[in-house]
């Protein structure tokens, strides 16, 4: 039964939501999920506390999930990332996290092992594809197998919101509060399952 990592980071609880549905993927693969949260440590605390509905799900994060920790990422069979888009990248929170990678990097602990990525931006053309490509050069690195999703996942071909061939994605408008879609979730669940399948597959060949 393979393990994977799922590390995330969330201002408004939509890439939790995200990371949620990418979990129950990998449960049907019949491997086992854990889900971790990369704190921020970045943000001024007067900037956060300015913000209530961004305090309040960063100390419920806090509180309810694991810290994203370097250690489990390596020690993981597959990992799929989630960070929300800034600016049309990856959100600074999640490369801080990357950025402390340099010493698995030097292990080589993560190379061969499956990897997919998902990411929430607050407009459709806010970047979802190029989030996703903003972390897909940090798994390379890491020599890790780049996973996306295959046009035989239907849902790609109807949402009319979040969701590409480069990982899940989803629309959450510019106050964050439009929920994950169940066609967004269904995205979210096959890029779950593909990396827990690959990475069954990959440790039977090791």
């Amino acid at each position: 039964m393979a393990s994977i990592c799922i590390p995330f980071y969330s201002r408004y609880g939509n890439t939790e939501t995200m990371a949620k549905a990418v979990a129950e993927g990998v449960r049907q693969a019949g491997s086992e999920p854990t889900l971790a949260f990369v704190g921020d440590v970045m943000t001024p605390a007067e900037v956060m506390a300015a913000d209530e509905r961004w305090q309040a799900t960063h100390d419920r994060l806090m509180a309810e999930y694991p810290a994203a920790s370097v250690d489990a990422f390596g020690a993981a069979d597959g990992v799929c990332v989630g960070a929300p888009t800034r600016f049309g990248v990856m959100a600074a929170q999640a490369k801080l996290f990357f950025d402390k990678m340099g010493g698995l990097w030097m292990s080589g602990a993560t190379i061969g092992k499956p990897a997919g990525v998902f990411t929430s931006t607050a407009t459709l053309h806010g970047g979802q594809e190029v989030s996703c490509y903003t972390m897909w050069p940090v798994l390379a690195h890491l020599g890790m197998v780049i996973v996306g999703v295959p046009y035989s996942v239907q849902e790609l071909l109807t949402t009319k919101t979040g969701g590409g061939p480069y990982g899940p994605s989803h629309v959450a408008g510019g106050a964050g509060d439009i929920p994950v879609d169940e066609t967004e979730l269904a995205i979210c669940r096959a890029l779950g399952e593909r990396v827990a399948k690959i990475a069954d597959a990959l440790a039977a060949a090791r």
